[in-house]
């Protein structure tokens, strides 16, 4: 009875696990049912045959002389084997390889029995190569960040310089107002890029702490939080692009689509307004080209949208700022781009919208603004780029109209 149920276990054994029998020469004398399946090879093909059949030429020779070395000196070998199958394919195999001995502790044949854990080693390797790319990734960014970081120096060295250049052709009161106007933008546009910041490093800091856990529960959620990750740094990255490139001083007057700068500039404010739930939409005829200077351009409507978004972010309801650009026909300008910017901020009292423009004029409390912003706007437009501003009370709300010339041919994408 002992000898039948010793027999049955065996046999179990042989027909769901990963079973083969040498002779002592290595010449395969049986092969389990599991063996054939991983291998891809039959029965007939194996039997009469060794396990070079089955071996991937990675794997280096000494890794086989060790085995032999053990199992001929009647030890016992363990170990992960990488193979291959019948029609190519890499699968690995957990394996121990034993001796069967006879009475006189002579050999008779060798077992081999396995399991496989090709999907194990296959994930690790990926992961591995995802942890080298996450490495070169951060790397990259550090530095990209370092940098950047030169580069704001550089820029305020410069921007100093610019300042400089333009008070002396104005009065030591224009001097003080330039300065200011460029000190609050720099103030803003640091609270915007802290608050763009603020919310993807938290969220990467909760994606790189679930990437150890997930990866042995779900290897799906794994990579989508790996990739989750990169483009959180993508973005990160492109933030300090857009930053950098808005403050880079406009060193000579040149030809730019308007359509494009409008959305350059509230792209930058428009994680704020969406914290806020103030909805921007940007609508236009076409896209024109005119003559000035971008990143001042850029300043203006930056300024405007900010008066708007402070004038809206304290309101109940539905808060809106719209964009909209057409060509008209003006009497003094002739042909030009007019750039209107609404928002429903229910307005500005009568009895002070004409004094908006005047330096150190301001409705906001002290701590708040200083009156220069708007000033400075108009200064920009009407004397940098020949253009008009004005302001006016629409049903809803304020509307600011900038008008600007187009340039000789008056170049336009629709």
């Amino acid at each position: 009875m002992r000898t039948n149920l010793t027999n049955q276990y065996i046999e179990k054994i042989e027909q769901n696990n990963i079973v083969s029998k040498t002779d002592i020469d290595g010449v395969i004398t049986f092969v389990s049912d599991e063996f054939c399946r991983i291998s891809e090879f039959s029965k007939e093909e194996l039997l009469g045959k060794n396990h070079n059949l089955v071996r991937h030429p990675d794997v280096p020779i000494d890794t086989f002389k060790n085995l032999w070395n053990k199992i001929l000196n009647k030890e016992t070998f363990k170990g992960t084997v990488k193979n291959l199958s019948k029609s190519g394919k890499t699968f690995y195999l957990n394996t121990t390889v034993f001796p069967l001995l006879d009475e006189d502790e002579n050999i008779i044949e060798f077992v081999a029995v396995r399991y496989d854990v090709t999907q194990a080693i296959k994930a690790n390797e990926e992961l591995q190569i995802r942890d080298r790319a996450f490495v070169e990734l951060n790397l990259t960014l550090e530095e990209k960040v370092k940098k950047q970081t030169q580069e704001f120096v550089d820029l305020n060295i410069n921007l100093e310089k610019r300042v400089k250049e333009e008070v002396e052709k104005n009065s030591q009161r224009e001097k003080i107002m330039f300065q200011q106007s460029k000190l609050a933008s720099m103030g803003e546009m640091i609270g915007n890029i802290a608050h763009q910041w603020r919310q993807p490093l938290n969220h990467l800091n909760i994606i790189l702490y679930k990437l150890k856990k997930e990866f042995n529960k779900d290897e799906k959620e794994f990579v989508k939080s790996y990739k989750d990750a990169k483009e959180i740094t993508k973005k990160m990255s492109n933030t300090i692009e857009d930053f950098s490139n808005f403050f880079k001083p406009d060193k000579k007057v040149e030809e730019f689509f308007v359509n494009e700068t409008i959305k350059q500039s509230y792209s930058i404010l428009k994680k704020t307004l969406k914290s806020e739930n103030i909805n921007i939409t940007f609508d236009s005829s076409g896209d024109y080209e005119i003559i000035g200077f971008p990143n001042e351009f850029s300043h203006v409507l930056v300024n405007i949208i900010n008066n708007a978004r402070d004038i809206l972010k304290n309101k109940n309801g539905k808060k809106s700022i719209k964009i909209k650009t057409d060509f008209v026909h003006d009497s003094k300008l002739h042909n030009c781009i007019r750039i209107s910017i609404e928002d429903n901020g229910e307005g500005i009292d009568e009895k002070i919208i004409h004094k908006i423009f005047e330096p150190y004029f301001t409705t906001k409390h002290q701590s708040s603004g200083t009156g220069i912003g708007l000033y400075m706007c108009k200064q920009i437009i009407e004397e940098s780029m020949n253009g008009f501003i004005s302001v006016t009370n629409k049903k809803e709300g304020a509307c600011f109209i900038i008008k600007v010339p187009c340039i000789k041919d008056c170049k336009c994408l629709i």
